[in-house]
């Protein structure tokens, strides 16, 4: 598997991407998650629709969270054929629980059984076994429109421009 060093820090500490580093006109690849009742779910089950996919290290941290529940609020201004997807290597228990008590609307999914989304996409830290901060927006097409890897996992995304990718 490809690794990548120095594209990403932790408090300025650097890390080890795993897998590919993807650019916007790329073929989104495929992944195997699971939903927060456990069910698998994969990319081409939203086929047709443009994909705002918001990566966090875990939910249970203030950034991730207020990430989270950023796009949860800017999904309603969004065109009804977007759809926003959080991914983290959280189990989906917790991610049920973190949905419940902050009444969140949008999808959530746990990488965590075999970190396919984080292989597949070039967010899995080799060294944390968590995804690194980042934000893909996929077109209807399946193609990658946007992507952003926060350099210092600990640093917001730039969400105005990942939800103006997403308006398209």
């Amino acid at each position: 598997m490809n690794e990548r060093k120095g594209v990403i820090t932790f408090q300025g500490n650097p890390l080890t991407l795993i897998g590919p580093a993807l650019k916007a006109g790329d073929n989104a690849p495929d992944f195997n998650i699971s939903a927060v009742d456990l069910s698998p779910v994969n990319l081409s089950q939203s086929k047709g629709k443009t994909r705002l996919i918001s990566v966090v290290p875990s939910l249970d941290t203030p950034v991730c969270d207020a990430q989270t529940k950023r796009f949860d609020q800017e999904a309603e201004k969004l065109p009804a054929n977007v759809e926003i997807f959080t991914v983290s290597m959280d189990l989906p228990f917790a991610q049920k629980r973190f949905c419940s008590a902050n009444s969140i609307r949008n999808k959530v999914y746990s990488d965590y059984n075999n970190a396919s989304f984080g292989q597949n996409w070039g967010v899995l830290i080799k060294e944390l076994r968590l995804l690194t901060r980042a934000i893909f927006v996929v077109g209807a097409d399946d193609k990658i429109k946007y992507v952003e890897i926060v350099p210092e996992m600990t640093n917001h995304p730039n969400y105005d421009k990942a939800l103006a990718a997403a308006r398209g």
